[in-house]
């Protein structure tokens, strides 16, 4: 159904616009009085199997959204209903911004991808934090970046002005270093220029956080040299950071691409982490997740949590609720109480 519907009317339009009516049309939905109840109750994780501790808090599965598709906050209530364990908006930046120009979202459907320009196109991190503080229950993160017009002298007070108004909203907060979108952005993931900026950030959610210690990660290109993997690898491990998303879009021309193609070097990356870091680090795999079966072998490869972003895109509303299924039905195949126990699986056997 959804891919005829797909097809017949959101195929037709421009990616970004078809992104923009689909999820107002949800956002519209779940505002319906008992509608975002009825949605949980068909879609949300219930299997006890599927539970996963992370950030502090027990999450109901272990899939989430990435970052990108709810930049300002909009509507993580709506989403999760519709069945993943957590929701990460962003990217948002300390100044509102529009982005890059349109056209800035392209399919390409033969390869199940998506080419993204858009440039941290947000209402900035104020008007998140106030969304955010308003929202309902269920695991919500936030992943910064640097505004554009800020030089980059100016970019670790940039990243803490965001931190310090969002920090007592959300469950966890990641730091976009690698964003082919922004000029400059994919510099900071030098180890040299990274350690201040999250030494920073982190006494940021400190201080706006005092009471609870909000966690704090890093989200890495693809693209990095594995020598650079794991120099980053290193410095999270030194500067007690919580966790490693692992990994952004893959660079191309006009863009950076998301979906099938980035696949192997997502898990290539994910494996080169959990062989560094053990489990010292919340490992969150993000990159060509289209199945259960994808998510699963990430979840052996060493990852406590998955995201998807262009999975959901063409699986449509109801993919969450399908992979989780399936997902539970794998660890009940495989004789285990939870599928913590699936987490690094790979590494542990070949050890």
């Amino acid at each position: 159904m959804y891919r005829f519907l797909y097809w017949l009317v959101l195929g037709r339009l421009p990616a970004e616009a078809a992104h923009r009516v689909s999820f107002a049309l949800l956002r519209a939905l779940v505002a319906v009085p008992g509608m975002r109840a009825l949605i949980a109750r068909l879609c949300a994780p219930r299997d006890p199997a599927l539970r996963v501790r992370a950030f502090g808090r027990e999450l109901p599965g272990p899939l989430g959204l990435a970052a990108g598709f709810d930049k300002d906050a909009l509507g993580s209530d709506a989403l999760l209903a519709l069945g993943f364990g957590f929701v990460e908006v962003g990217t948002v930046t300390a100044q509102a911004q529009p982005g890059n120009a349109k056209p800035r979202l392209f399919r390409r459907m033969a390869e199940r991808a998506l080419v993204n320009r858009m440039g941290f196109n947000n209402e900035g991190a104020v008007a998140a934090a106030r969304r955010l503080a308003r929202r309902g229950a269920g695991v919500v993160g936030v992943n910064i970046g640097k505004t554009r017009a800020v030089a980059e002298d100016g970019a670790i007070e940039d990243y803490a002005r965001s931190a310090a108004a969002l920090a007592p909203h959300v469950d966890y907060l990641v730091v976009n270093v690698s964003s082919p979108n922004t000029p400059g952005l994919r510099d900071l993931q030098a180890v040299d220029k990274l350690r201040p900026l999250l030494a920073r950030v982190r006494g940021a959610c400190d201080v706006a956080s005092p009471l609870r210690r909000v966690p704090l990660l890093v989200k890495i290109a693809p693209d990095l040299a594995d020598e650079d993997v794991d120099a980053v690898a290193d410095l999270a491990v030194e500067l007690g950071l919580d966790g490693i998303v692992a990994t952004n879009t893959t660079k191309v021309d006009g863009g950076g691409l998301s979906g099938r193609p980035l696949k192997a070097r997502a898990l290539a990356v994910l494996r080169r982490l959990r062989a560094r870091v053990g489990e010292r680090l919340v490992l969150v795999a993000v990159g060509g997740i289209e199945s259960a079966e994808d998510a699963w072998e990430r979840i052996r490869a060493g990852a406590t949590l998955v995201q998807a972003y262009t999975g959901f895109v063409y699986g449509g509303p109801l993919w969450p609720r399908r992979v989780h299924r399936e997902l539970a039905a794998r660890v009940h195949a495989e004789g285990m109480a939870t599928i913590g126990e699936a987490v690094g699986a790979e590494a542990k056997r070949a050890a």
